[in-house]
């Protein structure tokens, strides 16, 4: 009996918790609250870091100059597709660990390509 109600436990959690991260991040993270550098969701308002036309976004002023000298700080790549993302223009969500850290994706389309391999 026991067995069976761990079992019937986890099958429930599984269908609660799946579709509460994709929900959840469905419409993806306010960059404005993201620190670009850490690569952290921090839910409020980051520093912004104009560069070139683009906005990205850092926690303190160290964060705010590494982004605007090194170029490399403002690149990420899609976890899906292998392709460089430039963080401005880039669809972001928390990683499905539970943690703050986040991930920067091409597109919702493969934020979702994303989840349907990885996390179904």
């Amino acid at each position: 009996m026991k067995k069976k109600v761990t079992l019937l436990l986890l099958v429930v959690a599984g269908f609660i918790a799946a579709p509460i991260y994709s929900l959840a991040e469905s419409q993806g993270l306010k960059a404005s609250e993201v620190c670009m550098m850490n690569n952290k969701f921090f839910g409020k308002e980051q520093i912004p870091v104009d560069v070139g036309g683009k906005t990205y976004y850092g926690c303190c002023q160290g964060c705010k100059t590494t982004l605007k000298e090194n170029p490399a700080t403002r690149k990420s790549i899609d976890p899906y597709s292998g392709k460089e993302v430039d963080k401005a223009d880039a669809f972001i969500v928390k990683k499905p660990n539970g943690s703050d850290e986040v991930l920067y994706f091409e597109s919702r389309e493969t934020y979702e390509s994303f989840l349907k391999k990885h996390i179904q």
